[in-house]
């Protein structure tokens, strides 16, 4: 998944990102409602709350949207500079890179907040900056790789560029009913569908683990890592064993 550039992926590559990140922030998000009541995923909000607050001149309420809106660009900055950074030396590590920074913040919320939270303003403020910073990473992360066909925090984005495919494709006598296109609207389609299911999976088990699921989230995350070095791992692993049989 993290292996390939935007112009050599393939459908599954695309279609396994897609629904793994949707469902990290599907799940991420809902947890961040439920124990914040804040959005960690959507930028939209926070930037109708940011003006809203100027303009009843909340200034430190404008300072916190702030913040978040930065942090969530910061994130994706990050994300963006890492890959430009490493890849010319390895382009799996430059794409597991802000993933593994995704995993460490996560593991930080879930550590601190199953421990330490008291559930003071200060620190509701604090968790979802981080996590908002993790978000930031993901969407910058999948949609460089994607060459911005995957935003998996995005849905208003997904919705309008599903609905321009959907009429492209219904279009009579249009003849640009592509492979392309229709594997367009199978992305968009999984994205919709996965981000639901993290949203269900993140409102029910916050609710019966409450913090505990930020430990779940970075496994999903593994899973991304490890796809793309598990053939590299077990071919070691065949040629370990053969050389054991080889000296018996």
């Amino acid at each position: 998944m993290l292996r390939r550039t935007k112009d050599e992926r393939t459908l599954k590559e695309n279609l396994l990102l897609a629904s793994s990140t949707a469902f990290v922030s599907g799940a991420t998000n809902v947890a961040g409602v439920i124990a914040f009541l804040a959005f960690t995923t959507n930028m939209t909000g926070h930037f109708a709350n940011l003006a809203k607050n100027v303009i009843e001149s909340n200034y430190e309420q404008v300072i916190i949207f702030l913040i978040w809106v930065v942090l969530f660009f910061a994130g994706a900055f990050t994300a963006n500079f890492l890959v430009r950074w490493r890849s010319h030396k390895s382009v799996y590590r430059a794409n597991a890179l802000p993933i593994i920074i995704e995993m460490v913040i996560l593991l930080f919320v879930a550590f601190y907040g199953r421990n330490y939270y008291k559930e003071t303003l200060e620190e509701k403020r604090l968790i979802t900056s981080a996590v908002i910073l993790a978000m930031g990473l993901q969407n910058g992360l999948v949609s460089n790789i994607s060459g911005g066909l995957i935003k998996t925090s995005h849905l208003t984005g997904v919705f309008t560029d599903l609905g321009a495919d959907v009429a492209e494709w219904l279009y009579p006598n249009n003849p640009k009913k592509t492979a392309l296109l229709k594997s367009k609207m199978y992305i968009r389609l999984t994205i919709l569908a996965f981000y639901f299911l993290g949203a269900l999976a993140g409102g029910y088990f916050f609710e019966k683990y409450e913090f505990a699921i930020f430990y779940f989230i970075p496994v999903i995350l593994f899973t991304i890592l490890y796809y793309d070095i598990s053939p590299i791992a077990l071919h070691k692993l065949m040629r370990l064993f053969s050389f054991k049989k080889l000296t018996n």
